[in-house]
């Protein structure tokens, strides 16, 4: 809300929430801003009534319901949900009911952000415009969790401080499913499609006890997991996303570990090694790191509304390109 409502040729029309607390709210309330006018929500009638151009689709999960009446309504959408990077990797019958929604509201509808979207799709597109042969693009995501003070979020849910064996493994190949279809479009693009998709995750334990911001680290237990989405063809990875979190770097066994960022390492006949550090201090990552995220989303709002109807993929739109002035 805060980049729209800065935007010089952008205009808020509506707000639409979910939880009680926020309805009635003003939009700039909500966002830490003054006033705008422009009250939250939780009819989304009435943001359909509205007539906007475009809606910014951020929930913490997909309503393909309220997608398809946004886009029957003649409003596009920009989304950072995962849903949309790859039509072909959508099930068929959702996807014949958002395309079918899309020719009916003359409205297209875009899945972007930083990781998937910007970091595994636009980056790499860039890189690889300079090869002439690819050998393997592996894309690695660091996040030094240390200074995180949610202890819910990294005890509870994210397993840190647990037992290995207490740690459900399986939660970290949920990659294939978040990162695979934005792997299979890049391969597409380069004209390398992938026959398989892998993945798998691991973790490292501390070897002492330390403290950090949300609480305890016993020696033993769980400080780093890692997460990696591996693109196959001909049965080798040429494509890969590693994530790793962390919330020391003292780890059993050692892992290469760096700074809060992205390091793109390009192996081909004009080899990269790229690093993209969020330059950033750890206490001011829970406020600024959002925007990585939400900032292309909304700088996708023109090109989307342009575009022609239908699920359009970072391969279908022009390069995004910010309006800053």
């Amino acid at each position: 809300m805060r980049a729209v409502i800065e935007h010089p040729n952008l205009t808020l029309a509506g707000v639409y929430v979910h939880s009680p607390d926020k309805a009635g709210k003003d939009a700039g309330e909500l966002c830490g801003y003054a006033r705008t006018g422009v009250v939250a929500t939780r009819n989304i009638d009435e943001i359909l009534a509205l007539g906007a151009d475009c809606v910014l689709y951020m929930p913490a999960a997909c309503d393909f319901d309220e997608v398809c009446r946004l886009l029957e309504s003649g409003a596009n959408v920009v989304t950072t949900r995962g849903e949309f990077h790859r039509p072909d990797s959508m099930d068929p019958e959702i996807r014949k009911r958002v395309e079918a929604a899309c020719e009916r509201g003359g409205t297209s509808v875009h899945s972007t952000g930083s990781s998937p979207g910007f970091i595994t799709e636009a980056v790499p597109l860039v890189l690889t415009s300079i090869q002439r042969r690819l050998d393997r693009l592996t894309i690695s995501e660091f996040a030094d969790l240390s200074r995180r003070d949610s202890p819910g979020l990294l005890f509870d849910i994210m397993g840190f401080g647990k037992p290995p064996a207490e740690l459900d493994e399986r939660r970290l190949a949920h990659g294939r499913i978040s990162f695979g279809p934005s792997l299979r479009l890049l391969a597409d693009a380069l004209s390398m499609p992938l026959d398989a998709v892998e993945a798998s995750g691991e973790v490292a334990t501390a070897r002492e006890t330390t403290r950090i911001a949300a609480g305890t680290l016993e020696a033993g237990t769980v400080a780093a997991q890692r997460m990696t989405v591996s693109g196959l063809r001909n049965g080798r990875a040429v494509l890969r996303f590693r994530a790793l979190w962390y919330c020391i770097t003292d780890l059993e066994p050692a892992w290469d570990v760096r700074d809060t960022g992205w390091h793109i390492a390009v192996e081909g006949d004009a080899p990269l090694d790229v690093d993209l550090r969020f330059a950033v201090p750890l206490e001011r990552m829970g406020a600024t790191s959002p925007g990585y995220t939400a900032h292309r989303a909304v700088n996708a709002v023109p090109y989307v509304c342009a575009a022609a109807p239908g699920i359009r993929t970072s391969v279908d739109l022009p390069q995004i390109v910010a309006m800053l002035g």
